[in-house]
């Protein structure tokens, strides 16, 4: 029965976060309910929602193997051991993301992992999965969420022990959650938005262009960039201002469209059949960052994932983020309950000034991709970091696999990064007046 030791949980939202906490939570024993406004994906050949591809890394595998779940995700998966940078004139540049081999991101489409965990809650029987059932309110101190059952019409109150809205960046439970006194909450919108294209596979289904790496095309104000699928297509996703002279608004036709990427992606172009179709039937999506704080109420109520701390996707680590907060979670649960007021403070405090630092992050690298990437002397920075990684590898680290191939914490990485790298460049910039000062001593 329900009760302090053994509370019922009731879950809004079974986006990619929603269904594996319910997993993690099932699994641990309790009973859960799981609320999702979008339809069953079983029945409806699809989970819905973004589409834009997934960059799973360490610590979303590090979650996904606590519930059993990795194998099946990284069958799922194409490995990406690097950049493949595309220079307007056709010239292509690799960068590797770390000096082992063996350490890369995973290109996975977002309904095959979504489909995947949702299909592990469901196999649980402690866990209820309700499709088409849309949260409208909540009531913080029952607490319960109202739920529209969008097939009849019904409103019914969803009442637990604990409600946890797992429901993304436009949350209904942190919409509630806005109304206590000394919620603060920010969103901030980049001026770019997002289209979604496609490569196709060629004839029998083979890549198009090298299949182990995501693909950049840094353009200064805009990029593009594109992950691969195990059809042999590539996920495309334009990131274009919405606004301005050359913007998504600036685009009135198909030859708009076609003159656009004559001049800025040739290479893509030829490669893209179905550039128009798709450009003319995908939604423009918007780019977001949510902080908010609390994100819980009185051991009652939290936030997970995007609903707490949204963030753009140029680190391909919202969802690694989101699924961290679920391994967190269930760590705290499986050392403070019942306690469960300890439980939600302490994983709000574990979590949130790491995802804050894990905001900033990711639209520093939006500017480095977009800006950087095509740049000499980046590259050679590149070179130089990986040199010292392999001469130094237990005190150089670069920050993108401190990030993306470890478990130090996003807030921790950073500040590891900023000190090495002022003790790096500190030196640099001395051996270098030390060579001009020898310069100039021999030339007297």
């Amino acid at each position: 029965m329900p009760g302090p030791d053994r509370p019922q949980f009731v879950l809004v939202g079974s986006g990619l976060a929603g269904a594996l906490l319910a997993t993690y939570l099932g699994k641990a024993g309790y009973d859960v309910d799981l609320y999702e406004r979008r339809p069953d994906p079983a029945e409806s050949g699809d989970s819905g929602g973004r589409s834009i591809n997934l960059a799973l890394s360490t610590r979303g595998i590090a979650a996904l193997q606590e519930v059993g779940l990795a194998d099946a995700a990284l069958h799922a998966a194409i490995p990406m051991r690097g950049r493949m940078i595309h220079e307007l004139d056709g010239r292509l540049h690799y960068q590797p993301y770390d000096k082992d081999p063996s350490r890369y991101i995973n290109s996975i489409g977002r309904s095959a992992l979504n489909n995947l965990t949702i299909e592990a809650a469901r196999a649980l029987p402690n866990v209820r999965i309700y499709f088409d059932h849309k949260c409208t309110d909540v009531d913080l101190d029952a607490p319960a969420a109202t739920i529209l059952n969008g097939r009849t019409g019904e409103s019914i109150q969803a009442a637990g022990d604990i409600l946890i809205g797992v429901d993304g960046a436009y949350s209904a439970v942190r919409r509630g959650m806005q109304r206590l006194d000394r919620f603060d909450y920010s969103q901030d919108y980049l001026a770019h938005g997002y289209k979604e294209l496609t490569i196709p596979p060629a004839a029998g289904g083979a890549f198009q262009m090298e299949k182990n790496a995501l693909h950049i095309w840094p353009r200064h104000r805009f990029m593009m960039i594109a992950l691969p699928n195990c059809d042999g297509s590539f996920t495309c996703t334009l990131f274009w201002p919405f606004e301005g002279p050359s913007s998504f608004a600036s685009i009135t036709s198909d030859d708009d469209l076609r003159r656009f990427f004559r001049a800025n992606f040739p290479d893509a172009m030829a490669l893209m059949p179905t550039l128009a179709d798709d450009y003319d039937a995908n939604p423009t999506g918007s780019l977001m960052t949510v902080r908010c704080a609390p994100w819980h109420y009185r051991g009652k109520l939290a936030l997970l994932g995007d609903a707490c701390h949204a963030v753009v996707p140029f680190y391909g680590q919202g969802m690694n983020a989101a699924f961290e907060d679920c391994s967190e979670l269930a760590a705290c649960i499986h050392r403070f309950a019942p306690d469960w007021g300890r439980v939600l403070s302490e994983y709000e405090s574990r979590r949130r000034v790491h995802t804050d630092a894990l905001a900033d992050l990711a639209i520093d690298n939006f500017v480095e991709m977009r800006d950087r990437t095509a740049s000499p002397l980046f590259r050679g920075r590149k070179m130089f970091e990986r040199t010292l990684h392999t001469l130094l590898p237990r005190w150089y680290v670069p920050l993108y696999s401190m990030v993306s191939f470890s478990r130090i914490p996003y807030a921790q990485a950073r500040t590891r990064a900023r000190r090495r790298d002022r003790i790096v460049f500190g030196v640099a910039a001395a051996l270098a007046l030390l060579v001009v000062a020898m310069m100039l001593w021999v030339a007297l």
